[in-house]
């Protein structure tokens, strides 16, 4: 995956996401993306296979979103197309980020419970 990717959210994602950056005190779309991608990487099922409509006007380019991180995130989704029975290429690797993305959004947004920071490393803990 090039480093110039761009990430696009949905305006249901981005809208959940405004929701956690309120209770978590996280300020940044990426920090918060890092931490649903994580989530939702270590559920093992598979996500619902779904278009999903990148309607918002949030982009997050993907060096802005891996940060320093980049190659080990890019790992964490090559290995995760292997165990979902798909080859890790380009697209598919795209689409695996873009579905465990908003996936890990969607659980994050879920959590009635998630009032700080500190709920949010409880839970990834958990």
């Amino acid at each position: 995956m090039p480093y110039e990717i761009t990430i696009r959210l949905s305006q249901a994602a981005k809208d959940q996401l405004a929701w956690l950056k309120r209770h978590t005190g996280l300020t940044q779309w990426n920090e918060l993306c890092r931490w649903a991608l994580a989530l939702s990487l270590r559920d093992p099922s598979t996500p619902l296979v779904r278009d999903i409509s990148t309607d918002s006007n949030v982009e997050i380019a993907w060096k802005t979103f891996a940060g320093p991180h980049g190659d080990v995130y890019l790992a964490l989704l090559k290995q995760r197309c292997a165990m979902d029975g798909a080859e890790p290429t380009e697209t598919a690797v795209s689409k695996t980020l873009m579905v465990h993305l908003h996936r890990g959004i969607g659980y994050l947004a879920g959590r009635q419970d998630l009032r700080s920071i500190q709920h949010l490393i409880a839970i990834t803990t958990e």
